[in-house]
């Protein structure tokens, strides 16, 4: 269900075209593949407000450059009234903290990416880069180490166990910090659990943009880690994640964008935000044969205990 119109944020005309402070542009698709460029309509609000917890709004997508307050206005009208930014090198760490300090409808997750570790490691700057995530996670808005995690459909063999040290240092920081980790999981589902089993997991483990199949559900099942579920499970082809979220508890499912990647169906390829989420909340609730507003309600309780109070 949507409205007609793009929310007056994104539209081109109307948008003010002003870089926000750390901003990044997203590449342009490999092999040179063309995108539309303009955002989907808005949805119709949910019925009670639930929380993106993974975006990115310090990269800039589509054809308008939006502020984390404007991209938050626009999620808060849809009722999507909170967000978890989520930082992925220094700079985009850097950015999160100045985020949350600005805005009270964020929180912030900072980290070095699985495929950014093993280039620090090999010219030796991996080490000072996770001195500052540790320094920045000090934060009292900071609330999670990510996105961390394994990442093996880009990084080459040579490169992964660099990966998984960094993994290993992050699942420390948090552990020590007493926060939780949004770990980004491609093609690693064995050694993500492998390394959280053998490291000893934080208390608090969301598996960000869940990608696995009813069987990791149900090891996340026995294990209390949350599972995140962004707009591939609307896509056609993600029968098994679908069969997945069937299994999965509720009391550990959660939502999010990855924006601006991963728009759901029907706008696929399509620059993602924040207030797109209820296209997928929608979608998981009719899936499920379950009541809007509870799952709305069961997402937003869930959410808080995985980083508190947003206020």
């Amino acid at each position: 269900m949507c409205t007609t119109e793009i929310p007056v944020q994104y539209r081109p005309v109307e948008a003010a075209a002003v870089e926000a402070p750390g901003a990044r542009s997203r590449a342009p698709e490999s092999g040179g593949r063309s995108r539309k460029l303009d955002y989907p309509p808005a949805p119709v609000p949910l019925p009670f407000p639930v929380m993106d917890n993974h975006t990115h709004l310090d990269f800039r997508d589509g054809q308008v450059a939006v502020s984390a307050a404007d991209a938050m206005d626009a999620a808060e009208a849809v009722g999507v009234g909170f967000a978890v930014q989520v930082g992925t090198d220094l700079a985009s760490s850097r950015f999160t903290v100045d985020a949350v300090d600005r805005d009270h409808r964020l929180l912030g997750a900072v980290a070095i990416h699985p495929n950014e570790a093993p280039v620090l490691a090999a010219s030796g700057a991996l080490e000072d880069a996770l001195a500052e995530i540790e320094e920045l996670a000090h934060h009292q808005r900071i609330r999670a180490i990510g996105e961390t995690g394994l990442d093996y459909f880009r990084t080459p063999a040579e490169g992964i166990e660099r990966q998984q040290y960094s993994f290993r240092r992050h699942l420390d920081i948090a552990k020590r910090l007493g926060l939780a980790v949004q770990i980004h999981d491609r093609d690693a589902h064995d050694d993500v659990v492998s390394v959280l089993r053998a490291e000893g997991s934080p208390e608090r483990v969301v598996l960000h943009c869940f990608s696995g199949d009813a069987d990791f559900a149900r090891i996340c099942n026995d294990s209390g880690w949350f599972m995140s579920f962004s707009g591939t499970v609307t896509f056609k082809n993600a029968g098994a994640l679908r069969e997945a979220l069937e299994i999965a508890d509720p009391s550990l499912i959660l939502t999010e964008t990855d924006a601006p990647f991963l728009t759901p169906h029907p706008f696929r390829g399509q620059p993602n935000a924040s207030y797109a989420v209820p296209y997928t909340v929608r979608f998981m609730a009719e899936h499920l044969g379950a009541d809007l507003e509870e799952l709305c309600r069961t997402i937003n309780a869930n959410t808080r205990r995985a980083y508190g109070e947003w206020d």
